[in-house]
């Protein structure tokens, strides 16, 4: 469990203490943006296989027990989570790598509902796992996850907005962290047609895990009947 605790500050503390401070500002100006990014996902890549090994061999101790009940809610979650990641990556986001120049574009897609939809799609996967697998292993790993994606929300958005902060009040004005939140103030709108196709392809990949998750992971994300 010690080993495991350390790869999870290490993941968290790479992309919170470190991408998500002035640490990476100082990095980027004495190695360039080109080569941070570079050792940064050399880094992550050396963080998370870590941190995996580390889950596959920790002891682990159960916690709690998830009521059925709580099982069917959890899998929705996941619908959820699911139908946000493929907004994600169909869906030209300024908070993502690369795609800065779309700040001061109108937000569209998914981006009505959320402005972070690939961070809320984790932070949903690992709250998911922690409660649903009821254990400190998972717990610690999961959570890692959690932790990640929630604290990096705020972190994102101060880095966006120094660096336009101009055009930052505009596309925040026009969107929001919390789903739908825009939307329910009258500052923006939920397009259909937008988002038809992430939730379709996120409905077909939710499926599809529940289907395989036994094959691949050794367990059914379903409650037990």
């Amino acid at each position: 469990m010690i080993a495991l605790l350390l790869a999870a500050l290490l993941w968290v503390g790479l992309h919170v203490g470190v991408a998500g401070t002035r640490a990476r500002g100082a990095l980027v100006a004495r190695m360039g943006d080109g080569a941070f990014r570079g050792a940064f996902s050399l880094a992550s890549a050396v963080s998370i296989t870590l941190l995996v090994l580390a889950w596959r061999n920790a002891e682990t101790a159960p916690l709690w027990a998830v009521p059925p009940a709580i099982g069917w809610v959890l899998v929705a979650a996941m619908l959820a989570a699911f139908i946000l990641f493929a907004g994600s990556v169909m869906t030209r986001n300024a908070t993502s790598v690369g795609q800065e120049g779309a700040l001061s574009a109108e937000p569209r897609g998914m981006l009505r509902i959320t402005r972070h939809p690939m961070l809320l799609a984790f932070a949903l996967w690992g709250a998911v796992h922690v409660i649903g697998n009821g254990d400190s292993a998972s717990a610690v790993f999961f959570g890692a996850f959690f932790l990640t994606a929630a604290l990096g929300i705020p972190s994102l958005d101060a880095k966006v907005a120094a660096r336009d902060p101009a055009a930052w009040r505009g596309f925040a004005a026009r969107t929001s962290v919390l789903p739908f939140g825009a939307v329910a103030a009258g500052r923006n709108r939920v397009a259909w047609r937008e988002i038809a196709l992430p939730v379709v392809v996120g409905l077909v990949a939710w499926a599809a895990m529940l289907h395989f998750h036994p094959s691949i992971f050794g367990v059914s994300p379903l409650p037990p009947r």
